[in-house]
């Protein structure tokens, strides 16, 4: 099975509850009619819990940049537990590794407590810590990034990163899974596709397959210094369409999934600078800063959160009908929607997308 760009309905594993039902057949037609200001809540809570991290990934936009490390606060989070039975989905991501704080369990003990699915993305070097607790508070489905099928190849990239520290644990938890005869969690790897490791694609279908993982994601390098151009994908359509051929062919044979974005020239977009964006109606997405945006693949602020405040007057607030009106309009979207590089959403068809040099392409954290 090959997915390609993400659909207004999230990660389904889990039945709704009719409360769930309702908000999500409300947004979905409040995201068709284009509503400005929503009667729904968003379906999906997205909370980046710090921005710092237990690696030193050689492509990560966090190395150009010069910022003060942030931890999402406990309080701010047990504020959003009354949303947690309307909402579908609480997913635990952002600019830094998740699992790294302090109080991810706790969270994932409240999440647990409510309807809400949990999802979380994470470099996979602290599963041996939380991973009693994937089954003591029922995740629902994570990612793992890896970029590479070889220690070799994914050390060099995800700098800290050891991959038989992570297979090693990865078993343990599909062994788990099948000894108690569980759904879930749903587990992916997640591939940042780049010249000098894309070859290694097909051998990480293998290894997903070997591991009993469910399903191989691909996203594109996108450099944000001078140093990673030579590594992005850009004008190499025919090696990219060779190694993601032959990794379809295995993934059909293993029974493994693979999330594929567009080939360059064939995105959906076609000449626009980015699909149909409607995260701002789906997602809340606060920063371990404790900055709402749109999402995390921006550096637009709409504004400090205030848990004081009726959620609502929030999730309405001037910033996000602007946004709402504007982001999927050729004319009005911001500058950054214009250079869109956020994997589900950007115009694989443009440079933009692949190199954001010179830009100016995170928050404005606090400073060292």
């Amino acid at each position: 099975m090959i997915v390609r760009a993400k659909t207004k309905t999230l990660f389904s594993g889990k039945k709704l509850t009719e409360q769930q039902k309702r908000n999500t057949e409300l947004n979905l037609k409040e995201i068709e009619e284009g509503k400005e200001i929503l009667e729904s809540y968003p379906r999906r809570l997205v909370f980046e819990l710090t921005n710092a991290c237990n690696l030193n990934c050689v492509m990560c936009g966090r190395n150009a940049a010069d910022f003060k490390p942030t931890v999402f606060d406990m309080d701010v989070f047990r504020s959003f537990e009354p949303l947690m039975d309307t909402i579908e989905e609480v997913t635990l991501m952002g600019w830094g590794e998740p699992t790294i704080h302090p109080d991810f369990i706790e969270m994932l003990k409240i999440i647990n407590q409510h309807s809400a699915r949990k999802y979380f993305c994470s470099n996979g070097m602290n599963l041996k810590k939380i991973k009693q607790a994937i089954f003591d508070y029922n995740v629902d489905v994570f990612a793992i990034s890896l970029d590479g099928a070889t220690d070799e190849t994914n050390a060099r990239i995800r700098r800290g990163s050891k991959i038989d520290v992570i297979i090693e644990d990865l078993k343990d938890i599909v062994n788990y899974k099948k000894e108690h005869n569980l759904q879930y969690p749903w587990i992916n790897f997640v591939f940042c596709a780049m010249q000098s490791n894309i070859q290694e694609l097909p051998d990480l279908v293998r290894l997903a397959a070997k591991i009993g993982l469910d399903e191989v994601k691909v996203v594109y390098l996108t450099a944000f210094d001078k140093e990673m151009i030579p590594e992005t994908l850009w004008g190499q359509e025919e090696l990219v369409r060779r190694v993601f051929e032959e990794a379809v062919n295995l993934g059909e044979k293993l029974g493994v999934v693979l999330k594929l974005p567009y080939y360059i020239g064939e995105d959906e977009a076609g000449d626009k600078y980015h699909k149909d964006c409607f995260v701002a109606w789906r997602d809340f997405f606060l920063g371990s800063d404790g900055f709402v945006r749109p999402c995390m693949s921006t550096p637009t602020q709409f504004f400090k959160y205030d848990m004081k405040k009726d959620f609502k007057d929030i999730w309405n607030a001037p910033e996000y009908q602007t946004y709402r009106r504007n982001v999927n309009n050729q004319e009005n979207m911001d500058v950054p929607c214009k250079r869109c590089y956020q994997s589900s959403f950007c115009n694989w068809n443009k440079k933009e997308s692949f190199i954001q040099t010179g830009e100016h392409f995170s928050p404005e954290w606090e400073k060292l």
